[in-house]
């Protein structure tokens, strides 16, 4: 058990070593001590995550030390393992490492390796704090330090003005979600005493329905409020409806990033937040039906955009937000064993896919546009059979007689099948949209493999590769201008006709460095296998859970007797995804310019992301930045500093000016002041 102190604070030294030593050091003693720090972590994670799955094995806490005693207020700081914790110490250690051993030949070019590193290994220790807390307030620190390095890594290259934009967006867009969950966390303790999630948990069932509160000026059940309050800083985290806003644009940081952060861990904080509370959640069913509401719509309406979308990595941003929306309204249903089981899954083909885009971009001269890819399934074959192997498994593929099949066909079939089996509120409503979310997620993922590896190249077009080819290689990753905000002309154009665009241009693409392949076959053995290994403890076995999460055994039990047709459903949908993607973009390159053409505005809404950040501008950031600027000239400038330093200076400097003239150096001036004075002298005695 002391094993889990070098993992949770491993990241951390290294963290430290990397960041303040890393001048002195150089770069490579920094990569080395922080991709070392986070395997010994990963190593030492794997051996607790199997003493689990044998079963048998009992919660524990680790006492680091005494932390705060204040009134009733009274916690430690502790680190709680149990199987829970072990499902994400194996996710978190697993991703952290194979993405600082990927980033030695992403980032090989860029000056600030060692800061890259430190910034990596920091988010790594506080998404650790936030798994193995013992209790709300260390979730809380956990939580806030995984924002503050998503903010650092999103913003890593401060000097591109984009990039400075999409990390204080982030940042605002969280705080918006981390209010909501501070002040969840402040009514738990007074309703319930305690920020320890253990008391919490035990006590949450004898409180349904007991006492009610005043919200929005109805009388609504204490636990609802609280957990919908929780609820909402979940989705701020993990980018649900709403609260989604951020994810995208953090595209503009590194492409190790966006595979780290926003595909395997920190979105995935929310789900984790969700199913360690389950027994609190449990209590409050008006609750889990908002959960399952907002994950079915997020579910839905993430996938519509994937469709439409350009570029590489917002595609698969987009497929993460859908991704999340599964987990969440499985949660919601009351299937937490199938919500962390997808959590566990997602995290190898979604960082698969968005290393596996990484070394596409890297093989393009960072080119992010699939308008100006083709045909590179011969030129980078093994990212192509990795980028496969990750669609194979978001998609689903498997073999529904058998029951075998890549990761996401046993995940996400157990979620589907949970939530027709469920007799939750709006449980019929998941499985519909999520059913209709995995036609649009094969869809949208197949366009992407037929657009980036199938085809004539279509690089001579490419503006950024041509650059690339005349003037050399020596722009920063990810540099290139996101065309698919470009407005007007640019939103119906379909992919270049290949017949008319053939040759490279005089630029071929070239296969990632090793330290970026190893990365891609390890993940790429989690695409395939952990579907069917795992499945039966995380869906089947109430021991390997052991009490972590609120086990429902009688809904495990029932998605066994679904209909056949349901269990076919996703099979069914995937196969429709696929047939369409290949005659869209294989058989009849035409149709998607012409759907896009007779869809017209629909089709404009949803490739503006639903209007959702023109919304936002106009209702919340020009009425701030207008308010803003009034205190700005108005307040501060037009009344405070003009009557205030400003006023007084000018009193200063008027009233010197008029002494000033009085010293004119003629003595019957000196006189006559004398004597006006003394006559003034008089008159105030005398009167």
């Amino acid at each position: 058990m002391n094993s889990i102190l070098i993992i949770v604070f491993a990241p951390l030294v290294a963290a430290l070593i990397a960041g303040l030593g890393g001048r002195v050091m150089g770069a490579f003693v920094a990569k080395l001590v922080t991709t070392g720090g986070l395997f010994l972590a990963c190593a030492l994670s794997w051996p607790i995550f199997l003493q689990y799955l044998g079963g048998g094995v009992e919660p524990g806490v680790v006492h680091v030390l005494d932390w705060v005693r204040s009134g009733d207020m009274a916690f430690d700081w502790e680190l709680r393992v149990d199987t829970l914790t072990a499902i994400m110490l194996v996710v978190i250690t697993t991703v952290s490492a194979l993405v600082h051993l990927y980033s030695w030949g992403y980032m090989e070019e860029d000056p600030d390796q060692s800061r890259f590193f430190a910034y990596l290994s920091l988010f790594t220790f506080a998404m650790l704090m936030l798994v193995t807390a013992n209790n709300l307030v260390q979730m809380f620190f956990g939580w806030e330090g995984v924002g503050l390095a998503s903010y650092l890594l999103i913003g890593f290259w401060f000097r591109k003005p984009s990039a400075n934009a999409a990390a204080i967006k982030a940042f605002v867009v969280n705080r918006v979600g981390d209010l909501g969950f501070m002040l969840g966390i402040f009514g738990t303790f007074l309703v319930f005493g305690t920020t320890s999630i253990p008391e919490i948990l035990a006590a949450a069932p004898a409180l349904q329905g007991a006492s009610e509160i005043g919200f929005l000026g109805l009388r609504v059940d204490t636990l609802t409020v609280l957990c919908i309050l929780l609820f909402i800083g979940a989705m701020g985290k993990s980018a649900q409806l709403g609260l989604h806003t951020w994810l995208p644009d953090a595209m503009e940081g590194p492409t190790p990033v966006s595979a780290l952060i926003h595909a395997a861990t920190m979105v995935t904080a929310g789900v984790f937040m969700v199913c360690r509370l389950s027994p609190m959640f449990e209590a409050a069913p008006a609750a889990l039906a908002f959960v399952t509401v907002i994950g079915a719509a997020t579910c839905f309406f993430a996938a519509t955009i994937g469709m439409t979308q350009w570029d590489i990595k917002r595609v698969i941003a987009y497929s993460t937000c859908s991704q999340l929306g599964y987990m969440f309204f499985a949660a919601g249903v009351g299937a937490y064993g199938a919500a962390m089981f997808h959590l566990f899954t997602h995290a190898f083909f979604k960082a698969l896919l968005f290393l596996g885009a990484g070394s596409v971009i890297h093989a393009m001269h960072h080119e992010q546009d699939m308008r100006y890819y083709g045909g590179l399934r011969k030129e980078i074959p093994l990212t192509f059979w990795a980028m496969l192997f990750g669609t194979l498994a978001i998609t689903g593929v498997g073999v529904v007689a058998l029951h075998v099949g890549f990761a996401g066909f046993h995940s996400k079939d157990a979620i589907l099948e949970a939530a027709w089996a469920s007799e939750g509120a709006y449980s019929n409503l998941a499985f519909w949209l999520g059913t209709v979310a995995a036609l649009m997620t094969s869809f949208y993922s197949w366009r992407l493999m037929f657009l980036t590896f199938w085809g004539k190249p279509r690089w001579a077009q490419s503006e950024h590769i041509q650059h690339a080819v005349h003037h050399g290689h020596d722009e920063p990753k990810d540099h290139n201008p996101p065309r698919q905000e470009d407005a007007g002309h640019d939103v119906h154009h379909a992919v270049p006709d290949p017949s008319h665009h053939e040759g490279t241009g005089g630029y071929h693409p070239h296969e990632s460095p090793v330290t970026m392949l190893i990365p891609l076959a390890v993940l790429s053995l989690g695409a395939i296998a952990a579907g069917f290994v795992f499945s039966h403890a995380f869906l089947d076995e109430a021991a390997f859970w052991n009490g972590a999460i609120a086990y429902n055994e009688h809904l495990m039990h029932e998605m066994h007797l679904v209909p056949g047709l349901v269990k076919y459903a996703a099979t069914i949908v995937m196969v429709l995804g696929l047939l369409g993607a290949i005659y869209a973009y294989l058989i009849k390159p035409s149709v998607p310019r012409e759907t896009a053409e007779q869809l017209g505005p629909i089709y404009t809404f949803v490739y503006r992301k639903w209007m959702f950040d023109e919304l936002y501008n106009a209702v919340f950031v020009k009425p701030a930045f207008w308010l803003g600027r009034l205190f700005w000239k108005k307040g501060d400038e037009g009344t405070i500093d003009r009557f205030g330093p400003n006023g007084v200076a000018w009193v200063v400097a008027r009233g010197s000016n008029l002494a000033r003239s009085v010293q004119s150096g003629y003595l019957t001036s000196y006189a006559l002041v004398m004597l006006l004075g003394l006559v003034a002298a008089v008159t105030w005695v005398l009167f």
